[in-house]
Order: structure tokens, then sequence, then C-alpha cells
């Protein structure tokens, strides 16, 4: 198999599995969307559909969310964990997007990074999920599966990131994040990864990954 035949069975086994792609934090808008990824950090997507009603039931826009205190926001998102910088962040981005913005979100990634408490991958799934821009968030799951599939040496997420975009075709990169996801969820976790289940893996997988695994198992 070319790496090219590789990259064509992935998106293949990955339409099949998943024609329709459930976004997995629920939002309303491109704000409420932004509040839930950045909250999301460090999280689970979960516990942060857990929190998100709670909160937009108070403030669902900037404008209401910065009649909230800091204390306030960190009081009702505290379960998804890193409470004070994250409320600080929201209500930080949400005075900014009233004073320059007028109270609308930026589609521009480099804007948004220049938003309190919004990194580059926070960034990448608003203009992907929220405007339908083309971008290649890379999460956990992405960056394992890209090292087990062999597509990327595992280094960093920048890196990853790159050889993503390098190698699948950019009209595909929403829909193909998302798939991953999906896919590094339910059958290439990190923990309790079995490979006969991981039929991608298994059929393409880095040999070191496959021969790493079978090692492991031998041991158990």
């Amino acid at each position: 198999m070319t790496k090219q035949d590789k990259v064509n069975f992935v998106i293949e086994k990955l339409d099949e599995l998943y024609p329709t792609i459930p976004v997995p934090l629920d939002h309303k808008d491109p704000y409420t969307l932004l509040i839930a990824v950045l909250l999301s950090a460090q999280s689970t997507d979960v516990r942060v559909n857990q929190i998100t009603p709670l909160l937009f039931a108070r403030a669902d826009n900037p404008y209401d969310m910065v009649k909230l205190s800091v204390d306030e926001i960190r009081e009702i998102i505290k379960p998804v964990g890193l409470s004070p910088m994250k409320s600080k962040g929201i209500y930080g981005l949400s005075q900014i997007l009233i004073e320059k913005y007028d109270g609308k979100v930026p589609k521009d990634i480099e804007l948004l990074e220049e938003l309190p408490a919004v990194g580059h991958k926070t960034a990448s799934v608003v203009v992907s999920q929220a405007f339908g821009i083309p971008a290649f968030p890379v999460d956990t799951h992405i960056h394992r599966l890209m090292y087990r599939w062999g597509f990327s040496n595992g280094k960093n997420v920048v890196q990853t990131e790159r050889d993503a975009k390098r190698l699948f075709p950019k009209e595909l990169w929403n829909r193909l994040h998302l798939q991953i996801i999906w896919y590094g969820r339910e059958y290439s976790q990190a923990r309790g990864w079995d490979l006969d289940k991981d039929l991608i893996t298994k059929t393409i997988g880095r040999k070191a990954v496959i021969n790493d695994y079978h090692k492991k198992k031998n041991r158990n």
C-alpha cells in the first residue's frame, strides 16, 4: 500500500462508519460554540454538555455574559475544571467581542487567537464548525491516530496538523477531523485499545505500533 492508498482507505472507511457526523459539543451559534470549546480544554465533552445549559440559561451571548461577574461564571463552570482561568477568559473575550466586533464572533483564526483563553485548536474548531471554513483542529485522538497510522511522527500537535493538511484534501478537512475524533473514541482508544476492533490501524498502521501492541498483549 502506498501512502496515498492508505489515505484513501482511511477516507473511505470513515465515510462508511460515519456518513453523518454529530458535533460533539452542544451549541446554537458561533458564540455558544466558542464558549463550549473553551470549556472543553482538559475536560470531557459529556461534562461540558452538562454544564453549558446552566451557563447559557444565564447568558448565551456576550452582552448577558458581562452582566455576570467572573466569580459567578466560575461557580457555574467549576465542574469542568480550570474554572479560574476559564471564567476570566469567558468574561474577557465577551468584553472584547462587544467592544471590537459588535458582539459577533470573528471568522478569522488569527483574530480568534487574540481573544483571552482561546488557543489555535479552539479557534480552528470554531471556524470549522461554526463557519464552515476549512481547518483541521488536532485533539488527542487525532494526534494519536495520525501517529498510529504512520501519517505523522507524533512529536507535537503542530506537526500533526501540518501533516494532516498535507495528506488530506482541503475540502474534506472539516468532515475528517470530526470523523477521526469519533473513530478514536470508539475504535482506537489510548487505554484499553483492542487492535482487532481497530480495522484502520490493523490494516495500515505503523509496524512499530502494531508490534508494540502485540508485545504488551503477550506480556499480559
